[in-house]
Formats: C-alpha cells, sequence, structure tokens
C-alpha cells in the first residue's frame, strides 16, 4: 500500500532544504497548496456527482437523463455551471442584507470543512486530529446556521417555514450521526480519521465484520440520519416544491443558489466518505487472509478503494432517494425520536459491553 507521505514530505523538503526557504514560507506555500488541492476535488466531485444523479434518476424512472450537450450528455454540468455564473444575482429588497450574505458561505464553509477530513490514502489526510471526529461533528453543525439564516434573511414566509423544518430536523438527526460515530470510536479505541482506518486493516478487519450486530446497526443507522443531515429524499421536507416553492432558497439566484445547490450534492458525498472511513475501511484494502487474494487487492491504490466504496454508497442514497417518497414533518421527527435515537442509545450501551468484554475480533 503506497504511503502518500512520501510526496508531501519530499514537497516540504523540496522546499525547505533545496529551495532554502524559511518555516513561514514553506507552511504558506503547503497551505495555498493544500486549499488549491481541495477546492479542485471539490469542484470535480461535484460534477461527477451531479451528472451521476441525473443518469441514476433517470435509469430509475425509464429515462436516459442528459444527452444532447457533449458525448453522452457529459458537458450538461459545464453548461449549468455556465448559465448560473452569468445569472443576475438580485437582493430582495425587505431581506436582512447581512444574514441573507452570509447564510450561503456559511453552508459552503461546513461542507468544506467536513470534505477536508476525508481519509483519501494512507498519507494523505488534509486535517487528521487525534479528536478528528469531535471536530468533524462540530463543523458539520455550523451548516445548520446557514440553513436558518438563509429562511430568516429572505423575509419569505415560505423561505423561513422551510428554513425551520431544516434547522429541526438537521438538529435532530444530528444526534444519531453523533452515536454512530462514538460506537465507531468505542470500537476502535480513537477519534483519529487516520487511526479509525488503520484499525480496519487487515484480513476480516472491517469494521461491520469485527464489530458484530453493534457496527451494523450503527452502519444502517449512519445513512439514514446521514441522508437526513444532507436533507436530500425522503428527507427533503425542507426544499418540499409543492408546498414551499423551492425552500429556504427561494430568494437566492446566480451563486448564491449555486452554493446551496454545490453543498449539496458535497454533503452527500461527506456523507457517504465517512461511513466509508469508518465503517468499511476507507482506503484499507479487502483482505480475506487468502495470501494471493491480498496480495493482488494489496496493488490497487488506497484512493481507489475510497472512491470505489464511497460511490457504492453514494448510489445507494441516490436509489433511495428516486425510490420511496418524501416523509411529512412529524413522520421525519417520529423516525428520530422514536425510533433511531433509542435504538442507537441501546447500541452504544451494546458496543461498549463488547468492546469491555473483548467480543471484537
Amino acid at each position: 500500500m503506497f504511503d502518500f507521505s512520501i510526496v508531501t514530505n519530499w514537497i516540504d523538503q523540496l522546499l525547505r532544504q533545496t529551495l532554502g526557504l524559511c518555516d513561514f514560507w514553506t507552511i504558506l506555500i503547503e497551505c495555498v497548496l493544500v486549499g488549491v488541492g481541495i477546492l479542485t476535488a471539490y469542484a470535480l466531485i461535484a460534477i461527477v456527482l451531479i451528472f451521476m444523479e441525473r443518469k441514476v434518476c433517470a435509469y430509475f424512472q425509464c429515462r436516459i437523463g442528459p444527452v444532447r450537450v457533449g458525448f453522452w450528455g457529459t458537458l450538461q454540468v459545464f453548461a449549468d455551471v455556465l448559465k448560473m455564473l452569468i445569472k443576475e444575482i438580485f437582493v430582495v429588497e425587505k431581506a436582512d442584507k447581512l444574514l441573507y450574505c452570509i447564510a450561503p458561505l456559511l453552508v459552503i464553509a461546513a461542507s468544506v470543512g467536513t470534505f477536508s477530513f476525508l481519509p483519501w490514502n494512507k498519507g494523505m489526510h488534509i486535517l487528521d486530529f487525534n479528536v478528528g471526529i469531535f471536530l468533524l461533528t462540530a463543523i458539520s453543525s455550523i451548516g445548520v446556521l446557514g440553513v436558518f439564516l438563509a429562511g430568516w434573511g429572505s423575509n419569505n414566509k415560505y423561505s423561513v417555514v422551510s428554513a425551520m423544518r431544516g434547522a429541526v430536523q438537521m438538529i435532530s438527526y444530528e444526534m444519531s450521526l453523533g452515536l454512530c460515530l462514538i460506537c465507531a470510536v468505542v470500537l476502535t479505541g480513537t477519534m483519529q480519521m487516520s487511526g479509525i482506518v488503520e484499525a480496519q486493516t487487515g484480513p476480516w478487519k472491517c469494521l461491520l465484520i469485527q464489530g458484530h450486530v453493534p457496527a451494523i446497526l450503527a452502519f444502517l443507522a449512519f445513512l439514514v440520519a446521514g441522508n437526513a443531515e444532507a436533507n436530500r429524499g425522503p428527507f427533503d421536507l425542507a426544499e418540499a416544491e409543492s408546498e414551499l416553492t423551492a425552500g429556504y432558497h427561494t430568494e437566492y439566484s446566480g451563486m448564491g443558489f449555486g452554493f446551496y445547490y454545490l453543498a449539496e450534492y458535497l454533503n452527500l458525498f461527506v456523507i457517504s466518505g465517512i461511513a466509508s472511513g469508518v465503517f468499511l475501511g476507507g482506503w484499507a484494502p479487502i483482505n480475506i487472509g487468502v495470501e494471493a487474494f491480498d496480495n493482488l487487492m494489496n496493488l490497487i491504490p488506497g484512493i481507489v478503494w475510497f472512491f470505489a466504496k464511497t460511490f457504492f454508497i453514494v448510489w445507494i442514497l441516490m436509489w433511495v432517494r428516486w425510490t420511496f417518497p418524501r416523509l411529512r414533518v412529524d413522520q421525519i421527527l417520529k423516525l428520530e425520536w422514536k425510533y433511531i435515537m433509542p435504538l442507537m442509545l441501546c447500541v452504544l450501551v451494546l458496543t461498549t459491553l463488547c468492546a469491555a468484554m473483548g467480543w471484537i475480533i
């Protein structure tokens, strides 16, 4: 398995020793390179996800999806981005202009922040703190403010109702998300994302296998809660077109709306990436204890494993979106507070018991 830290150490030595730069300029250049890499990956993955969503939706509805712009419709997303960039950006006359302008930035900042915690490959972690799970949940909660301030600042009754729905839904399901991640922390003994993935390297070391039934229940609950956290169907009540026009971003145009559109798809990727890293081993290859098979699997780069597992979960969540009808607000909250939350509290107790008694493979 290739360790990407070899590349990062080489760049650091190139700047410090070969070019003779001081610590300040070395760190500054490295931060700029990392920032450019994050934004580039963020934009490219968003393009892939939007195109994938349209094609998956088309197949489920027996359609062909976009086919006119570019080969197989591959340039349709670029055409939409161009249209969005040249659209006029207007501000509602009676809106709270400060909140109206800050809200999209908060949503995109929370999305980029959580995106930076994903375990791409061994030694390829942008943010990898020893309390990474704690910081991940803290940064992701900023997105709730962006949703609520967008509706409140728009001074639109439909947007306000939508923002209240979205905020109460996201705050509620954050509880279950946190409990699911705590279960993984108990099983692996670390809050560091790289440590959680490292704990799953080896034959049959995937958390879903070594964690038994509690890990499987936590994984399923994480997918449900993550789908609700990303405001995607059947939990997209905040954007119920038949009731609230476009929801909390009704009054946004141009790239103001584009930020919300972009963050929705990247949040889908972030949720899938976290589920992949925490429960499926992330960049760790699938090993079964057979030497020939394991050696072959180890030849596949870790980043390929990460993308394969992540996009598999993305496909499952898209399948769910285009299969189940939208839930009512009372059904959404009932599902969380009466079923998923009590279930996860019991699973956490069971997980702690398994870890304390050594019932982990």
